[in-house]
């Protein structure tokens, strides 16, 4: 697990600017989507193409998060980084220019559809009422990346809560963008995973200056579980 730590210059700029360093002081869980990003065997398995080994520390906390909001009546979606045919013919700047011609092969072979390494990890406590949804770019609400947002707005989601991995990769990219499609964004600082603690730590300082509300992941569930017990309330009022 990262040992996470959040710049202080960014904390107190923060606090400046916005009165206080959290942003949302509460939720609500049937328009919250718990969003697990690439949680994949191809960068999970031991020895893998792509392999962040942080990445397995991680499961537990994601699926204490997926439990309570299901709970609450929340929506959790797992979604896959996927390298088929549309991806390499319509991305072709990261495939021609950001990997060798070696590991292009070795990556897309990972994660193309049907591949070991497309597969979610088994560790994952995934149930039939979740979602699965495949992208083809970094960030999943990029252009031409996946259908995530028009699912969630069909469904009546305003709030994300974000897990998985790489987290300055696919992680800040979709939570970034989730934010200037006007979500309220969580970033769990416990629940994401990357390389080493300084480019964790980097993503948690930039997401936490403007994008997210950066949060661990009791403290999450405690939201979720202060909505419940909010929403049991209101049922037995009007009962």
């Amino acid at each position: 697990m990262h040992e996470t730590a959040i710049y202080s210059s960014v904390i107190e700029r923060a606090e400046q600017r916005r009165g206080g360093f959290h942003v949302f002081d509460c939720l609500i869980s049937n328009r919250t989507a718990h969003i697990v990003v690439d949680l994949q065997n191809g960068f999970m398995a031991p020895g893998a193409v792509a392999e962040i080994a942080q990445a397995r520390d991680i499961v537990p906390n994601v699926n204490r998060i997926s439990a309570s909001l299901r709970a609450a009546g929340g929506l959790v979606v797992y979604v896959q980084n996927t390298f088929d045919d549309v991806a390499v013919r319509t991305w072709s700047t990261y495939f021609d220019h950001f990997c060798t011609p070696a590991r292009r092969q070795r990556m897309i072979e990972a994660f193309t559809p049907g591949a070991e390494g497309h597969a979610l990890w088994p560790g994952l406590d995934v149930r039939p009422e979740d979602l699965i949804v495949r992208k083809r770019r970094f960030g999943a609400f990029a252009p031409g990346a996946s259908d995530l947002h028009a699912i969630l707005q069909d469904r009546g989601i305003d709030t994300l809560i974000i897990t998985g991995t790489a987290s300055q990769v696919c992680c800040e990219s979709t939570a970034r963008d989730a934010m200037m499609l006007n979500y309220k964004v969580f970033f769990v600082a416990d629940g994401n995973a990357t390389f080493n603690d300084q480019e964790h730590n980097a993503t948690l300082s930039a997401l936490a200056h403007t994008f997210c509300d950066v949060i661990g992941s009791d403290a999450v569930i405690a939201l979720i579980q202060q909505d419940r017990v909010a929403a049991e309330t209101r049922g037995s009022v009007v009962a």
